[in-house]
């Protein structure tokens, strides 16, 4: 049931620590994931940072220079820790990335596998231009953005697992696409995902995930 399934931290162990961390990253895989999800924003001076959110500690990051935000992790920083030992979904949450994530995973190519996902269509767009073999995922937490998954150059289809049916997990595979899926915290749900043939599970609960399939 599970063989296939990729086991991925949510921003890392978010649960237990603070999120999108070393710390959250580590534990995430100490609990046993195959890898994890983290978010990546743009500085002022063009620097890929991790965050979720659009501030930190109040600071807008879109209007300040790397150096003024120095407790938060930058992408290289990331791949450059976990390339060899973790599947790496980064999550790119704004334009103006694309560039510095080519750059750097081209520093770092990642030995486990990865996928550069974003909500964002035309981000997804712009990095199939400049790069035909990177590996794509759309990200949906609507009917209305899943509908159009056929129509993206993407590998991955990566719904909210309330959007997950059976029916869409055989689609995308015969489409021969990949399907992971997010937030999932109860193990009723994350066994019920892995009957169905889904190829990734993305949870807060990283420990409890791992133990669903041991």
């Amino acid at each position: 049931m599970t063989r296939g399934t990729l086991l991925l931290g949510h921003r890392g162990a978010r649960s237990s620590v603070a999120e999108n961390t070393l710390a959250a990253f580590d534990l995430a895989l100490a609990h046993g994931c195959n890898g994890f999800e983290f978010d990546v924003r743009l500085t002022a001076d063009a620097c890929g940072v991790i965050s979720h959110d659009p501030k930190v500690k109040g600071i807008p990051i879109a209007q300040s220079e790397c150096a003024q935000l120095q407790e938060i992790l930058r992408l290289q920083d990331v791949l450059a820790r976990y390339a060899w030992r973790a599947f790496l979904d980064i999550e790119l949450k704004v334009p103006g990335l694309e560039s510095q994530i080519l750059v750097t995973l081209q520093e770092h190519p990642p030995e486990r596998g990865y996928v550069v996902s974003s909500f964002l269509p035309e981000v997804l767009t712009e990095l199939r231009v400049r790069s035909p073999s990177l590996p794509l995922g759309i990200i949906c937490d609507t009917t209305k953005q899943l509908n159009h998954w056929r129509e993206l150059p993407v590998e991955y289809v990566i719904p909210h697992h309330s959007l997950v049916t059976s029916q869409l997990v055989e689609e995308v595979h015969k489409a021969g696409r990949i399907l992971f899926t997010w937030t999932v915290n109860d193990q009723p749900a994350m066994r019920r995902l892995a009957t169905w043939g889904v190829d990734g599970i993305i949870s807060d609960e990283t420990q409890l995930l791992v133990q669903a399939f041991n």
